[in-house]
């Protein structure tokens, strides 16, 4: 048939049509950004396992809202110290790589986080880079259309006072 599954094995398509069927699993990622020269500069941290540019993000923690969870991924992922929004700036998606278990796609509540301070000595130092972007060249590195449409919007969104 036309659909691409009903032409494969029972098991098989069983998978794919549960796999298409799943909820996104949910994530809260924090957007990292400064005022500096009088530009909006954004915060990118490289993934562990494709080492693609991304920002920091994780799954729920029990006790911590969803802004708290942000501030510490941030903190965890980047050594982000700083000022976290309780009002989210959007929501982007994305595949989450499971290994040889396949995939799993992940919707990222996104936090705002006005960095103060970044420490040298953070859990996850070894396994990432960090760089600062201006946020129009940050929206160029990061896959996704949705983060990407996140980014170029920040410097509208932001309270710089």
């Amino acid at each position: 048939m036309a659909d691409g599954i009903s032409d494969r094995p029972a098991g098989e398509a069983a998978e794919l049509m549960a796999a298409s069927a799943a909820p996104a699993r949910t994530q809260y990622g924090a957007l990292c950004w400064r005022m500096h020269r009088g530009k909006v500069e954004v915060l990118l941290i490289t993934s562990r396992d494709t080492g693609r540019w991304v920002i920091p993000k994780g799954w729920p923690i029990a006790g911590l809202s969803p802004f708290e969870t942000a501030a510490r991924e941030a903190w965890e992922e980047a050594g982000v110290e700083g000022d976290v929004a309780d009002q989210d700036l959007g929501v982007f998606d994305y595949e989450k790589s499971l290994g040889h278990k396949g995939s799993v796609t992940c919707s990222v509540q996104v936090f705002g986080l006005r960095v103060a301070e970044l420490k040298g000595k953070f859990p996850e130092r070894k396994e990432r880079r960090r760089k600062w972007f201006d946020f129009e060249k940050a929206a160029r590195k990061v896959p996704e259309p949705e983060l990407r449409a996140l980014l170029l919007a920040l410097p509208n969104r932001l309270s710089v006072a």
